[in-house]
């Protein structure tokens, strides 16, 4: 995390310092900055800009900005930058005295309640956080997501998945990976095995667990070896962790993607990066996996400065990795040979062994088409609860 401390007084650079040492021991990169009249004394980084400018500036490249003054002068100073919560920093706020610690902005998503606590606890300061499934102690959907490095796709669905669980309802939950610890109460977990037939299309759903209606009157509810049957009294929204944004086991389904997909790619010399994008989008529509389920991308190293493919890196901002013909020669697996591509880089087949190498196991063999070729490869992922 990258994190940027602001102070307006004499004490509050104290705390600022303090702030500053404790929280980079954690391995954060923390920058403190005070007026210039308490900054020397200090160690902390002069602020010689107007405070609007610096915040501004701070917004665009920080994780999290700690302002130790009035929740006034924070707001003041925030407003005019505050767009998403998918990409606003978090933001807290502690009084100069140290005796309270805000989370003011990005609560969830941003990590701000996160911050609280570590700051509260660094100063002895009352952590204040007001999100209401942490006033309550239920199950966060998008902390969830942030815990797990999942993409959270359906913003608008995500408020209504926790204003459900907030007024005390329960929300379906679908999972095509393993998960670790304890489901939440607040999930109904739908069975994978029921979700499709082969032959007839949807089959009735099957849920683990017991629906709160079960053994009321108007219950509708079956039981069928062991386990409830009958989507009608199971909630009509609900999460799905899914490396395609395609799949709807539930009326209104909101969809949490794994970033565990790596990208080997292959390409002649100078084939332009909308070419890589488009290759790399039909692979990934083709294998029915959401381009927000992307972790890296991988080559040869002859490739290291392709600018095409630097170019797709920087699109969906994510990093590149590229091997040696030695090591590509190594990867495990049976691959799709290519005389010309072993002349030109030594080994026969450059996406799929860089794809295996980078990412774990291959989800999508070698698509070719005008000058490049697209593997796709998924790491081993569990959620923790």
């Amino acid at each position: 995390m990258k994190c940027a401390v602001i102070s307006f007084t004499g004490n509050g650079a104290k705390l600022n310092r303090k702030l500053c040492r404790e929280l980079s021991k954690g391995g954060d990169f923390v920058q403190g900055f005070s007026i210039e009249k308490y900054a020397r004394e200090t160690e902390l980084l002069p602020l010689t800009i107007p405070l609007k400018e610096w915040t501004g500036n701070m917004f665009g490249k920080m994780d999290a900005l700690i302002f130790l003054g009035a929740c006034g002068i924070a707001v003041r100073s925030i407003a005019p930058f505050v767009t998403d919560k998918k990409t606003d920093p978090a933001v807290v706020v502690i009084d100069e005295q140290g005796k309270f610690a805000v989370s003011l902005l990005s609560g969830h998503l941003g990590g701000a309640n996160e911050l609280t606590l570590k700051a509260a606890k660094i100063l002895g300061a009352q952590p204040v956080i007001t999100t209401a499934t942490d006033r309550q102690k239920k199950f966060a959907v998008d902390v969830f997501a942030r815990n797990n490095q999942l993409y959270l796709a359906e913003m608008d669905l995500a408020k209504e998945v926790s204003s459900r669980i907030v007024n005390g309802e329960t929300v379906g939950f679908y999972s095509e990976f393993p998960w670790d610890g304890n489901l939440p109460e607040e999930l109904a977990v739908l069975d994978s095995d029921s979700i499709l037939d082969s032959g007839a299309g949807k089959k009735s759903n099957l849920f683990i667990g017991t629906p709160a209606c079960a053994g009321k009157e108007e219950c509708t509810v079956t039981k069928n070896a062991g386990e409830w049957e009958n989507v009608s009294c199971f909630p009509d929204v609900g999460i799905c962790i899914s490396l395609s944004e395609k799949k709807q086991p539930f009326p209104r389904t909101l969809h949490l993607i794994p970033r565990i997909v790596t990208a080997g790619i292959g390409c002649r010399k100078g084939v332009s990066g909308e070419a890589i994008r488009q290759s790399l989008e039909q692979a990934l529509a083709q294998a029915d996996i959401s381009v927000h389920a992307l972790c890296q991308a991988a080559s040869i190293d002859l490739k290291a400065r392709e600018p095409g493919i630097l170019q797709v890196c920087r699109t969906y901002g994510i990093p590149f990795r590229t091997f040696s013909t030695g090591e590509l020669q190594a990867a495990p697996g049976t691959f799709s040979g290519s005389d010309f591509v072993k002349n030109t880089t030594g080994v026969d087949n450059v996406c799929e062994r860089s794809a295996v190498l980078a990412g774990g196991r291959l989800v999508r063999k070698k698509q070719a088409g005008g000058g490049v070729t697209i593997a796709l490869a998924a790491g081993e992922w569990r959620a923790e609860f």
